[in-house]
């Protein structure tokens, strides 16, 4: 095999980002995928002509995805949902206040609610996440809104735009951000995020980054050259290594990593979880329900073909989600029940229109969450193990979601470009 520079462990968006960076900057790069296909929980199911992503996916306009996207001339191309819909408590549907004039009219809350709805809304535009105190969302929460139904309303925007459902373990101040950042609107993409992953590939490939699938690496030896087991038999020894593989697995990859910053990211990390229910239908049978959010459910239902291409036949494709947070206990029979109730209440008839559905009952959302408990953020380097650095959605600095997968690699491959320049450097002086 050929010698590289760089080998990154895992083909999803995160290791693909961080290959382009450092192809385009010279570095030879080969990427390792243990499945057959590229993206990880990027990747994109075609079932009878619809195209499911693996759970809902969104891009947060103007957060780290869309501008190094930009940067990097990686085309996407979609479009902004319209944000008009129900809100779900009780079991019964009532019109979303997303707007004053719906304010006005919806039945959900008093006027006295809607008045603080009004000014708690004005205040999350305005505000300076960064002067927020450290504190958990359900103290800031309680702190800044009177109004228990007022709260519920703005807990199922945080949730939302977080996928967390831990108040008193959520920072304060990582929430609002994140939730300013939805307010701007997010895009839904043509043909599923599998048209990232490609477009990621291609601009890799033209870089001359090298990538195999099906390529498991079993364990890896530090040392002055790294050495990958692949379960193969082949061993790979490269300079630098990045892991995209999230905490555990990268605690369990890496031999003799006790006590390293790995061991004590996986002592840290907390999973975020959903229950993710996505159906194709020939028609709506309810034509102006489409989106729904729960206030005292962990439940939200969107429409995304009304933004976006998501189909090969013109079927409507439906997204929905529970948010399970931290916790992954409960038995998936009654996650679907619940999302199928949903459906009943949305779209009543909807099994006469299904053309094809697809049930993820614990898929992990992110690696991480910023916890108000948290002592540090983790990466691109690993002190104690020169040479290794960390990327994806568990290592982000503040950043969440996709957002954090597109940062860390970013850090993770200006990092390897910095220290290789100062090793250079040294040698020549």
């Amino acid at each position: 095999m050929n010698t590289f520079d760089v080998a990154i462990v895992g083909g999803g968006i995160a290791g693909l980002t961080s290959a382009v960076y450092l192809a385009q900057a010279g570095k030879s790069v080969l990427v390792l995928e243990k499945a057959s296909q590229l993206g990880g929980r990027a990747q994109t199911i075609s079932k009878n002509g619809a195209l499911f992503n693996l759970g809902g996916h969104a891009l947060y306009r103007g957060g780290a995805a869309e501008k190094i996207l930009t940067e990097l001339e990686v085309e996407i191309s979609g479009a902004v949902p319209d944000t008009t819909g129900y809100a779900i408590w009780n079991g019964e549907l009532f019109k979303l206040p997303g707007s004053l004039g719906a304010m006005v009219k919806s039945k959900l809350l008093t006027w006295s609610s809607k008045t603080e709805l009004v000014r708690v809304m004005l205040k999350l535009q305005r505000i300076d996440a960064t002067s927020i105190p450290h504190m958990s969302l359900r103290e800031w929460a309680e702190k800044e809104i009177k109004n228990p139904m007022v709260r519920n309303v703005v807990y199922a925007l945080c949730r939302t735009s977080t996928y967390g459902i831990d108040y008193d373990q959520q920072l304060a101040s990582a929430v609002i951000r994140q939730v300013k950042l939805g307010l701007k609107g997010v895009l839904y993409v043509n043909n599923g995020w599998q048209s990232i992953v490609e477009n990621l590939r291609s601009k890799a490939l033209s870089a001359g980054v090298m990538i195999l699938t099906n390529k498991m690496v079993s364990s890896i030896e530090y040392g002055t050259r790294h050495q990958l087991f692949c379960a193969d038999g082949e061993t790979i020894e490269v300079s630098n290594v990045i892991l995209t593989t999230g905490p555990e697995q990268s605690m369990k990859l890496m031999k003799h990593s006790e006590g390293t910053l790995l061991h004590k990211w996986s002592q840290q990390a907390r999973p975020v979880y959903a229950a993710c229910l996505d159906v194709a239908l020939k028609k709506l049978p309810r034509s102006r329900h489409h989106f729904a959010i729960g206030i005292d459910q962990h439940i939200l239902f969107s429409n995304h073909s009304r933004a976006c291409s998501l189909s090969q036949n013109g079927e409507i494709v439906i997204q929905m989600i529970k948010y399970l947070g931290t916790k992954k206990e409960e038995s998936s029979n009654n996650h679907k029940q619940e999302l199928e109730s949903i459906l009943d209440l949305m779209q009543p008839g909807w099994r006469k229109e299904l053309v094809s559905q697809q049930f993820l009952p614990k898929m992990i959302v992110v690696q991480d969450m910023i916890n108000v408990q948290d002592k540090q953020y983790f990466g691109p380097c690993v002190p104690e193990i020169p040479g290794l650095y960390i990327a994806g959605d568990g290592a982000g600095h503040g950043e969440m979601l996709v957002d954090a997968a597109f940062a860390s690699a970013k850090r993770a491959a200006k990092a390897i470009i910095q220290n290789e320049g100062l090793n250079r450097l040294r040698r020549e002086a």
